[in-house]
Formats: structure tokens, sequence, C-alpha cells
């Protein structure tokens, strides 16, 4: 942990990183494209769920798939699925606290939409405590894994990677931003395409609470 203390560009996933993915919040975003495709394609919500996760495992999203063999308007399907009501998440206090305390650069790094970003991190309480957001949209719709958000975070906020940690739920998402030289940290959780290849060298850290690991590096950094 106290390779940690030199890290200037804090970056973080969004979905099931922020917030914990117990809370269910990104399954009404599952449930929205689901009803999308199930629209657009017309065909029922079954099928739509078996298309929607074909796409989602052979592209990193299901919009990028369905832009590939649809050729679906990015924008009016992000509209759509990012428009839920979360008002039930609570408040992260404890979250908040531990961010206000890194002085340093924070970023949202995620492969959902600018307005996700601001409805998830409103309702947290913590929409207040970034540098900048970049979303599927800054990448020109290629998500995480690819390489090309990668290096377009990194230019588009100036960022040096050797002093750089990403934070992800997803733990093959991390493999670009290691080679790129950012130090990596995968949030631990039981969901099958999260958790594979968690045991690879190109994750640096695993922990089970994003708030309690925060907690632990500004204890270090203030003694």
């Amino acid at each position: 942990m106290k390779n940690l203390i030199n890290i200037k560009y804090w970056i973080f996933d969004l979905d099931n990183t922020l917030y914990s993915g117990q809370t269910k919040v990104f399954s009404e975003v599952d449930k929205k494209m689901s009803a999308y495709i199930s629209q657009k394609l017309n065909v029922d919500l079954l099928e739509a769920k078996k298309i929607q996760k074909k796409y989602f495992y052979e592209s990193g999203t299901t919009l990028s798939g369905l832009m590939k063999h649809h050729k679906i308007d990015p924008n009016e399907f992000l509209e759509f699925v990012h428009d839920i009501d979360i008002s039930w998440l609570p408040k992260d206090f404890l979250l908040r606290e531990e961010l206000k305390k890194i002085k340093e650069k924070k970023y949202i790094f995620t492969n959902g939409s600018h307005s996700h970003v601001e409805n998830v991190t409103k309702q947290l309480g913590i929409q207040d405590l970034f540098d900048g957001v970049f979303a599927i949209t800054d990448a020109d719709f290629v998500p995480k894994p690819h390489i090309d958000p990668y290096q377009k975070i990194i230019k588009k906020f100036n960022l040096n990677p050797e002093e750089s940690i990403l934070i992800e739920d997803i733990a093959h998402n991390l493999e670009q931003a290691k080679k790129l030289g950012m130090k990596t940290c995968w949030l631990e959780n039981n969901e099958a395409f999260a958790k594979k290849d968690a045991d690879k060298p190109y994750i640096d850290y695993k922990i089970k609470s994003l708030p309690s690991f925060l907690q632990e590096i500004n204890i270090i950094k203030a003694a």
C-alpha cells in the first residue's frame, strides 16, 4: 500500500465500483437494454437478453455489438438505457469522506454515458469530487478493454501512467492499464465475467471495499 502514496492520478470505474454491485444499480440498466433490443429488433425479452449478453461478451459492450450488426444510434441507446430511477440508492458518506481526503487528481473512466455518471454520483453524494469524466462518448464508442480509450483518457487529461492507478470491478479491464504503466486494483466480486482473469499478474491490488481501501491509503499518507 505504501507504493500508492505517490499516486497523482486516481482513476475509478463507475458501475459496480463507486457503488457496490450488491446494490443492483446496474441491473436496472440491464433491464433497459433488454427492453431496447426487444423493441428495436422485434424479438421477445428472452431473445433480447441472449443478444444483449452475446454482444457484451464479444465486443466489450452491448452497444458495440448493436452498432456493428444493426447500425443502432449510440446516443439514442445510451439515453434510453441510462434513464433509470435510482433514488433508492443511499448516499455513501464514508466514500465521500475518503475521496475528499485524496488531494490528487481523481477521474471516472466508464463505458457508460456522462448522464449516467451524473445520475449515479449525484445519488451517492460524490458528484463534486472529481476532476474529470471519460465516458463512452469520449472514446468514440470504443469500450474498455480495447486499448484506444485508455490511450485517449491519458491524452485528454494529460496523465502520467507511471503515477496513475485504475480501480475496476472487471478484472480483464485492467490489462491494458498495466501495459501502459498504471498501477491496477481489482474490486473483488463474484460475478463470473468480472472475476475472470482475476489471477493474472497484471493485477497489483485486490480489495473488498473501495471506501475501506481509500481509508487505509489515507491513514498511511497521514502517518
